[in-house]
C-alpha cells in the first residue's frame, strides 16, 4: 500500500474508533470491532496504531482538535464583538453540543473515569485538553479586563466541567443554561469589584 492507502486506513480507523468509544466507552469496544467497522484487517489495524493505548490517544487528540475548534468558531460565530459576550458563548456552545442527539457527556472525563489511571497516554491527552481548553477560556476572560482574570478562569472551568457532567447524567442542555447564568453573575460582580 503506498502512503495515501495508509492515511485513508489511518482515519477510518480512527473515525471508527472515535465514534465507538464515544458511544460505548473505551473498555467495551475491542480491536475486533473497530477492525469491523474501519472495513481494515486487523494487521493493517495494528499498522496504523500499534496498540489500543495509541489508538485511544489518537482519538483524544482528534477529539480534543473537533471540542476547541467548534468552541472557538461558535464562540468566533455567535458572540457580538463584546468580550463579555464572548466569554458568556462558550456556555451557548455547550448547550448547542449538550441538544445533540449523538452527546455522550465529556469524552475526555470519560476515558480518564474509564482508563486515566491505567494509560499515561490517556490521562496526558485529557491533561493537555483541560489545559488548552482553560487557556482559551482565561484569554476569553482576560479580554473582558476583569482584575483577576486567573481566579475566574478557574470558577469557569469548574462551571464548564460541572455542566459537562450533569447535561450526560440529566439528557438535558439546562445544565448549561444555569452555567451561563452563573457566569454572568461571576462575571457582573467581579466587573463591580465584589
Amino acid at each position: 500500500m503506498d502512503d495515501a492507502e495508509n492515511e485513508a486506513a489511518r482515519e477510518r480507523v480512527l473515525e471508527a474508533a472515535d465514534r465507538l468509544f464515544y458511544a460505548h466507552g473505551i473498555r467495551a469496544v475491542g480491536m475486533d470491532r473497530i477492525r469491523d467497522t474501519a472495513g481494515v484487517s486487523l494487521k493493517r489495524l495494528y499498522r496504523c496504531f500499534a496498540s489500543k493505548d495509541e489508538l485511544v490517544e489518537a482519538y483524544l487528540r482528534r477529539r480534543d482538535r473537533w471540542v476547541r475548534g467548534e468552541l472557538a468558531d461558535f464562540v468566533a460565530k455567535e458572540a457580538t464583538g463584546l468580550p463579555r459576550e464572548r466569554v458568556l458563548a462558550v456556555f451557548d456552545w455547550l448547550e448547542w453540543w449538550f441538544g445533540r442527539p449523538d452527546f455522550r457527556g465529556c469524552p475526555f472525563t470519560n476515558a480518564f473515569n474509564e482508563i486515566g489511571a491505567d494509560s499515561a497516554r490517556a490521562a496526558a491527552a485529557v491533561r493537555d485538553h483541560q489545559l488548552a481548553v482553560s487557556a482559551y477560556l482565561r484569554g476569553l476572560i482576560a479580554a473582558t479586563g476583569v482584575p483577576d482574570p486567573d481566579a475566574v478562569t478557574n470558577r469557569f472551568v469548574i462551571l464548564y466541567a460541572g455542566s459537562l457532567t450533569f447535561a450526560a447524567i440529566s439528557r438535558s442542555t439546562e445544565p448549561a443554561r444555569y452555567a451561563r447564568e452563573t457566569a454572568a453573575a461571576i462575571l457582573r460582580q467581579d466587573a463591580a469589584g465584589g
